[in-house]
């Protein structure tokens, strides 16, 4: 699952990357977004092949080509029919048009096509509005926590919710 671009890669994360991915994505909860949430909090990021890839999910990294993991995404397989999109995070010089995030998204839209996973939803919290523009602008429709579907792995934090259909 390697797709080159210029400048970065897109694969499946291993159990190497873990230490990586688990200081990216806490050092953009506290450093950016103030959230009071740490590592321990998150114990799925020191185990990504129990809680994602061997269920049926996939973890994907977006990397530099000198080897430093700048991107994030997770599938959560939580039904035959439905995954639950986790840790979607993108390093700030690497968001923006030109950014990684919609590789990333592809990546995992092709993931779930490929494995018959045809709704995705997704928990975040109210302060990231960047991010919630970003999942109105690629298909998905904002829903009220009452339309969450059965079995959706629910954080505590997450106080918004989005849906999209494949």
């Amino acid at each position: 699952m390697n797709y080159l671009a210029s400048d970065f890669r897109i694969r499946q994360a291993v159990k190497a990357d873990e230490l990586v991915i688990g200081a990216l994505i806490n050092g953009i909860q506290r450093n950016e977004f103030g959230l009071s949430i740490t590592l321990a909090d998150q114990p799925d990021l020191s185990d990504i092949d129990d809680v994602y890839i061997r269920p049926g999910g996939t973890f994907i990294v977006s990397e530099s080509l000198d080897g430093e993991i700048v991107g994030t995404i997770a599938l959560l397989k939580f039904r035959p029919d439905s995954g639950c999109i986790r840790k979607f995070f993108v390093s700030k010089n690497w968001r923006g048009p030109t950014g990684i995030a919609m590789p990333l998204l592809n990546s995992l839209f092709d993931f779930a096509r490929a494995n018959q996973i045809n709704q995705l939803t997704l928990g975040t919290t109210s302060v990231m509005d960047a991010a919630h523009q970003f999942y109105r602008k690629n298909g998905f429709a904002e829903i009220q926590e009452s339309e969450l579907p059965p079995g959706f792995p629910r954080i505590v934090i997450d106080n918004k919710f989005f849906r999209r259909q494949l």
